[in-house]
């Protein structure tokens, strides 16, 4: 089964779920969200499959939203079933283990993802990047609350409020991933720890999986929401304008009138 810009390949009981839009970097539209709502959510309740591995393509693995596509939304609310919102609960309550394989650029949520998978391994060359605040929003997929209580208030402020730039060296040293791997068997190495999950026996793996995360299921539903309701609002307000302005017009954006 595929769509347009997700594609889907079931290999050994591992689901592999990639990411195919390589004109825009993978950038996601909320109609890939909803194709990868709907995979997950198929794959969780499909008994052939024991694992999922979440990919992108070679040299790309997501360079965020599609923004021009987020920008045709209107402001939303905790309680709205959006694409966006739907994929997100739906990769985090995924009772089968979640494998991510990255190569390339990771950036915004193809960094915050990281931190609703169980298993994630990027090649030497990936670059990671949460640059929110840089195009004048906020942080989103309940990042704000994981990362400080993973990596430290003092790290997640850096990675959040500079907006910088960071290597797989570094990801793996903020424990954001398992591995940092040749760029070319970073598919490979992923694709055997998903198959060796899914030789696992698979009640023992859910129930495991439930626990490790069971402190963490209801913070999830009411974070993110609340997160995005901030996220949409800032698109439209005139940080976002001028940060996304310069953005498009290849020059350096100007804050200084702002309070």
């Amino acid at each position: 089964m595929s769509t347009e810009h997700v594609t889907t390949e079931l290999r050994d009981r591992v689901l592999i779920l990639r990411l195919n839009r390589p004109d825009k970097k993978n950038a996601l539209t909320q109609a890939m969200y909803t194709a990868l709502a709907d995979e997950l959510k198929q794959a969780n309740e499909n008994p052939t499959v024991r694992c999922i591995l979440l990919t992108g393509t070679d040299d790309c693995f997501c360079s965020g939203n599609d923004i021009a596509d987020f920008l045709q939304m209107k402001t939303i609310t905790p309680s709205d079933d959006v694409p966006v919102l739907r994929f997100m609960k739906t990769l985090a309550h995924v009772a089968k283990p979640v494998v991510a394989a990255i190569n390339g650029p990771a950036i915004g949520v193809g960094t915050t993802i990281l931190l609703h998978v169980d298993l994630a391994y990027a090649g030497e060359k990936t670059r990671f990047q949460l640059p929110f605040v840089n195009i004048g929003i906020c942080p989103e997929y309940a990042s704000t609350y994981f990362l400080p209580r993973m990596i430290g208030h003092v790290k997640a402020a850096e990675l959040t409020m500079l907006g910088e730039p960071f290597t797989a060296a570094e990801a793996l040293d903020y424990r954001l991933i398992n591995a940092v791997l040749p760029d070319a068997e970073v598919f490979e190495h992923a694709l055997a720890k998903a198959q060796r999950l899914a030789q696992q026996p698979p009640a023992a793996l859910r129930t495991t999986k439930a626990l490790l995360k069971r402190w963490r299921g209801d913070l999830v539903d009411e974070i993110i929401p609340a997160e995005a309701v901030h996220f949409m609002s800032m698109l439209q307000d005139a940080e976002a304008k001028e940060a996304l302005g310069a953005f498009l017009q290849k020059r350096k954006p100007d804050f200084s009138s702002f309070d």
